[in-house]
């Protein structure tokens, strides 16, 4: 079957259609300088800090690479204001956005020549952001860490990809050349990993959290909060057993939130394992020990072309 050509790696001026994920607490700069140096689409996370310190990781980041990177933008951050205004100062190449709706924002991000490409988790989520003028979109199954949506990264990308024209890069449950050569076979034109670089080199992430993620296995993660409407898929542990027992006793979100309170910190900083929250997504297993950001896309991209019998990109 004759299969089309990625329009990512032109659309941002990268080398491989490889998005490395914005995960709070863990892309910074370092990590997201490390995957644009290599030829993918590094991302530093903005989460709910404030410009301040955002604008530090991009100048930092500036100097690590010359080559294209992007902001993971949550539009319920009480700073949503000031970093959508940054990102513009500072002349990032894209924009990845999450937790809400970024319909304010396009239409001055795309005159700034910002690529703007949010995460979906639905198909009536791909047409409203492809209305609005989006790039491409990832669609994001809940085989991913962190919060998560309902339908499977397998059901959801070919679903999407059906239902727009702008292209789409496939994340959730995506670890290895196999992985990528699936999403392109299911419509997808780029793939987004976030567990697979949490174990690069390069990811400043405390060692604890990483050595957690290459000893899990198929069943290591567990989904908390479902009973909140905002779960998340993290790796089992203490922690994650006391969201549980909230959940058996109809506890209040005010529990929730107290529970959770700086828990990812925790365990992204402080290296507190048992009682933070270690998001992970269900790919974990696959994630047996470290590499640099390199060479995880290398052998990643390399596989895919190899299964895929073609070069897509």
């Amino acid at each position: 079957m004759q299969r089309s050509k990625s329009r990512i790696p032109g659309l941002l001026g990268i080398e491989y259609p490889i998005f490395q994920g914005g995960m709070a607490w863990v892309s910074d700069a370092s990590i997201a300088a490390a995957v644009s140096e290599a030829g993918g689409f590094g991302i530093i996370a903005a989460a709910n800090a404030p410009a301040d310190i955002i604008k530090e990781e991009i100048r930092e980041a500036k100097r690590l690479t010359s080559k294209p990177f992007g902001v993971n933008i949550m539009m319920l951050s009480p700073y949503v204001e000031e970093i959508a205004q940054l990102v513009i100062e500072e002349k990032v190449a894209g924009v990845t956005t999450g937790a809400g709706n970024p319909y304010r924002y396009m239409k001055v991000w795309k005159e700034a020549g910002i690529k703007v490409i949010p995460v979906i988790p639905s198909v009536a989520y791909a047409r409203r952001m492809q209305k609005l003028g989006a790039d491409a979109v990832i669609a994001e199954g809940l085989e991913s860490g962190g919060h998560i949506g309902k339908i499977t990264t397998m059901a959801l990308v070919p679903q999407v990809a059906d239902a727009v024209d702008i292209p789409v890069i496939a994340a959730g449950g995506i670890a290895d050349g196999r992985g990528m050569a699936a999403a392109f076979m299911l419509g997808a034109e780029g793939i987004q990993m976030g567990t697979r670089f949490i174990s690069a080199d390069e990811c400043t992430v405390h060692e604890n959290y990483k050595k957690k993620i290459f000893k899990a296995d198929d069943r290591a993660t567990t989904v908390t909060g479902r009973a909140t409407g905002h779960p998340v898929r993290c790796l089992k542990n203490n922690l994650s057993k006391s969201f549980h027992e909230l959940e058996w006793k109809n506890s209040t979100l005010e529990e929730y939130e107290a529970l959770g309170a700086q828990s990812l910190r925790r365990a992204a900083r402080e290296g507190d394992i048992k009682n933070g929250t270690v998001m992970a997504g269900q790919i974990a297993g696959l994630v047996s020990g470290p590499m640099s950001a390199e060479e995880i896309i290398n052998k990643v991209s390399s596989d895919a072309e190899s299964l895929l019998g073609e070069k897509l990109w």
